[in-house]
């Protein structure tokens, strides 16, 4: 579904250049939920801003079902791959309805039916057509997270790029989130690029993952191997010891104030 080979993201020149993504390469099969893990500027959200075309493709190519990617980017790429943001309050207009929002990329693309089709993705992500008329103010963080996700998938799109999409909600909202994204694949047989920090994300919505520092691929592996602290990579090793938090030595005997 998604083959990106050798992808390399140049911003600026000279001495304000900064090689962003250094030759990277994987590839997503259909129906499958990819990770991207790595540290804050390890290069993992500039990938999905690179395929969708937010990035400049400074070498490599981007292939989906086999054909590479046009620049600028044509409406056949957007009806196939679209993409979920972090902050679901900064990707909604504050000053358009629901109604708008969903509305849109329909009028975009030409396609009729457009109440039905609302009240469909409404329904899909599971909330009410009470919610149609409503601004993104009038809306909880999952909510609005919801009406980005039911945006994303309004064109029927194959692949979701999914940038850290819980990373800015509560902890009991992200489980929601994960979990509507998760019934949401199996049931549309939609294709996942996920990109986040936090293992346990990626280990409960990802089959196979990419490792990423400095721009750069460091080790591809699987969630079953992160789930059981497998990796052959010390870096990878030391994600998973992070992620696992910290750990008091009680070897050495606590001292009082009087010494």
């Amino acid at each position: 579904m998604l083959d990106i080979q050798n992808l390399q993201v140049v911003f600026g020149t000279g001495r304000l250049r900064v090689d962003a993504v250094k030759d990277v390469s994987f590839h997503v099969e259909p129906g499958a939920a990819y990770g991207l893990v790595g540290e804050s500027g390890s290069g993992k959200s500039t990938v999905l801003r690179a395929i969708c075309g937010l990035a400049p493709i400074t070498a490599g190519r981007v292939l989906v079902e086999g054909r590479a990617v046009t620049t600028p980017r044509g409406k056949d790429f957007y009806r196939t791959v679209q993409m979920v943001f972090q902050d679901p309050y900064a990707s909604l207009h504050p000053r358009h309805t629901v109604d708008r929002t969903l509305s849109e990329p329909l009028a975009i693309h030409g396609e009729k039916d457009q109440e039905a089709r609302i009240l469909q993705a409404l329904r899909e992500v599971g909330l009410g057509p009470s919610f149609r008329f409503r601004y993104p103010h009038q809306l909880s963080g999952g909510q609005r997270q919801r009406i980005a996700i039911a945006r994303a998938l309004i064109l029927r799109p194959k692949v979701l790029l999914l940038d850290e999409p819980t990373s800015a909600l509560d902890a009991s909202v992200q489980a929601e989130i994960l979990n509507l994204l998760d019934d949401l694949r199996r049931k549309m047989g939609l294709t996942y690029i996920l990109v986040s920090h936090d293992l346990a994300v990626v280990a409960h919505l990802c089959e196979r993952l990419l490792v990423m520092r400095h721009g750069e691929a460091v080790e591809e592996t699987t969630s079953e191997a992160l789930r059981s602290g497998v990796a052959s990579n010390a870096y990878t090793q030391s994600l998973i010891q992070a992620s696992q938090g910290f750990t008091r030595d009680a070897k050495e005997p606590v001292r009082s104030l009087a010494g």
